[in-house]
């Protein structure tokens, strides 16, 4: 299956989708991941936080396939925003992956109430000079966290993953990013459960194309820009979700979709700019 790919600010180039494994831990989740590499997934979405970073280098080493084949993603957990502990961490993540480096790395969370972003960007700044990350970037930053860090490193985030689903469409985060020359990926873009599937909207545009509606708000996706990061343990989902680049939504479709957002359609009300990550 060919997956069209994007253009980080840095020129290295990731899929157009990814695999998603929070929530997918042990054994099985091996399996799961294996399943997915073999319908054709090749962006792994990870982090410390999920404690799934050892499953996904086993299920990469356990396929057979060339690593450099893949592009990994890990992210660094809010307790290691430290300089020094954000250095020890990445080296941590890719001895727990068995990896050489990561082809992208995040910081997960701004967490601006404890001021250490700035700190923890250096860091990563530092390990892709040492050649343990190819690309640096963010996970939930707002535009005044990504305009900090440019000032005071000189180094623009290559990709910003938010949220992003079809009650929270995220259009002016979309255009600050844009702005930045920053890619967005979208974590739980089908809205982690949401009622949004059963949306008879969704329902009468995956009709006329003969999809499911999953597959045509990951599509509305990719229309937008963004890189979509679905999670799912089901392997008739995980396949379903690859094949979305063989039809294209109009404009009046993917307004239809927009027209869904909501004032406080965040999952769990997750803001940036409060939200303390557990450590």
């Amino acid at each position: 299956m060919h997956i069209p790919q994007k253009t980080l600010n840095d020129g290295h180039r990731i899929p157009y989708i990814g695999l998603g494994t929070y929530q997918i831990r042990g054994g099985q989740g091996i399996d799961h991941v294996l399943a997915a590499i073999q319908d054709g997934y090749r962006l792994l979405d990870t982090s410390t936080n999920y404690d799934s970073e050892g499953i996904v280098g086993e299920a990469i080493r356990r396929s057979g396939i060339p690593r450099a084949d893949f592009t990994v993603t890990s992210k660094l957990p809010g307790k290691y925003h430290h300089y020094d502990d954000a250095l020890m961490s990445i080296q941590e993540s890719l001895c727990r992956m068995g990896l050489d480096y990561f082809d992208l790395y995040l910081i997960h969370w701004p967490l601006p109430k404890r001021d250490l972003y700035v700190e923890a960007w250096k860091a990563l700044i530092t390990a892709q000079k040492l050649g343990l990350i190819r690309s640096i970037g963010v996970s939930n930053f707002e535009p005044e966290h990504l305009d900090r860090l440019n000032k005071e490193t000189g180094v623009m985030p290559a990709v910003n993953q938010i949220e992003v689903h079809p009650a929270w469409i995220q259009e002016s985060m979309l255009q600050a990013n844009k702005d930045r020359n920053i890619v967005t990926e979208a974590w739980s873009p089908l809205g982690r459960g949401s009622k949004v599937l059963q949306d008879s909207a969704i329902q009468k545009i995956a009709a006329k194309y003969h999809k499911n509606t999953g597959q045509v708000i990951l599509r509305w996706h990719v229309e937008r820009g963004i890189v979509p990061i679905p999670k799912s343990s089901n392997l008739l989902h995980q396949r379903t979700n690859l094949a979305i680049f063989d039809f294209k939504l109009t404009s009046n479709e993917i307004e239809a979709i927009n027209a869904l957002s909501q004032s406080n359609g965040r999952i769990n009300n997750q803001d940036p700019n409060e939200y303390e990550e557990f450590d």
